[in-house]
């Protein structure tokens, strides 16, 4: 890896955690580097995986006084999140590389318009707050958060956006509590799934310590 490239991966991973801290959708900045520069679609996607988890981590810490009561509804979510991730992960090591590099563009273009129409849905979650909504979210928030885990433990890219849309809606608070919320659901799931990788799949560990000193200097920002 040239010096060049390098740097260009660490500044990538510096973006990708500011972005997941606020919205979700930084891997549509590191696992597009990643290929530019020769990596292989799924040691590109496990790679970015793992590097972007102690970004995920920092941004829910930079979200530490949004979390104050949110404990017990974390930990409900937070197991139904990581069997997400870990079935995510499963899937993607299971299936042949090949069905990655042709599912992979296709996913690229759902997170794309997800994060196209992420301030319709900030709007949308704004003007439907109601009282009387559970604490917990209920069944069918936890169903939407292990699919969204699925989603996450396989590629992940905006998946941030998908979880602040189920949290938003099922949940009495404000915008940021719920995006606090969503920064500590997504490190469980890439946590998850990052576990998987390490033992299972071949990882660079170049980029992952460049994305992960990046993403955690951004979640951190």
């Amino acid at each position: 890896m040239r010096p060049a490239e390098a740097l260009a991966i660490l500044a990538a991973g510096v973006a990708a955690g500011g972005i997941n801290a606020v919205v979700g959708s930084g891997s549509l900045i590191t696992f597009p580097t990643l290929l530019a520069f020769g990596f292989p679609p799924v040691v590109a996607n496990v790679s970015n995986n793992v590097g972007l988890v102690p970004g995920n981590f920092s941004g829910a810490f930079g979200y530490r006084r949004e979390l104050a009561g949110q404990r017990g509804r974390l930990v409900r979510l937070g197991i139904v999140a990581s069997a997400g991730g870990l079935t995510g992960a499963i899937l993607l090591l299971s299936l042949p590389a090949r069905a990655f590099t042709l599912i992979a563009p296709v996913l690229i273009l759902i997170a794309c318009v997800l994060v196209l129409i992420q301030p319709r849905i900030a709007a949308w979650l704004a003007a439907r707050r109601t009282e009387g909504r559970p604490s917990h979210g209920g069944p069918v928030l936890a169903g939407g958060v292990l699919l969204s885990g699925v989603y996450g433990g396989y590629f992940g890219a905006a998946q941030g956006v998908l979880v602040i849309g189920l949290l938003g809606s099922f949940l009495e608070e404000s915008l940021q509590r719920v995006n606090g919320a969503k920064n500590v659901l997504v490190a469980l799931v890439n946590a998850t799934a990052a576990v998987v990788f390490i033992l299972f799949a071949h990882v660079s560990w170049a980029a992952v310590l460049l994305i992960a000193a990046g993403s955690t200097i951004g979640g951190l920002l």
